[in-house]
């Protein structure tokens, strides 16, 4: 498993949203690109997702930006991880469910692997937003 660009640039958007901005109000994408040092093109593309996984609200025109939409300990980073890089699974095998490998019956690997993907995602979903605040 390796996490992205995209998952570590949307972990600082929501942080960067949930200690700068105002409950409630809106903050421009402009201001956080430069607040994370970020280009504001490639935070388009992940806001967007972001957007869509409906873990931001975006409002468009004068006074307009993002904003969350829940609260930061409602906000885990495993959720928002699955969002940007899809599954977390440290072998493509254990990306589907049920298995689809061919092998599965009998890889005596595979118990490693399911263990620690079970790992992964139960500390992964642990952590909150608020706990990195």
């Amino acid at each position: 498993m390796l996490i992205s660009t995209k998952g570590r640039y949307a972990l600082r958007v929501l942080l960067d949203l949930a200690e700068k901005s105002e409950p409630g109000s809106y903050r421009r994408l402009d201001a956080i690109a430069e607040s994370q040092g970020i280009s504001e093109k490639y935070l388009e593309s992940i806001v967007n997702a972001l957007v869509k996984a409906k873990l931001l609200e975006g409002l468009r025109g004068r006074g307009g930006g993002y904003r969350l939409t829940k609260n930061p300990e409602e906000y885990s980073i495993g959720e928002i991880l699955r969002v940007t890089d899809g599954s977390l699974a440290p072998v493509s095998c254990l990306e589907c469910s049920p298995n689809q490998c061919e092998k599965a019956e009998s890889c005596k690997t595979l118990p490693i692997w399911e263990r620690l993907d079970s790992m992964i995602n139960e500390y992964l979903d642990s952590v909150t937003l608020k706990d990195l605040l």
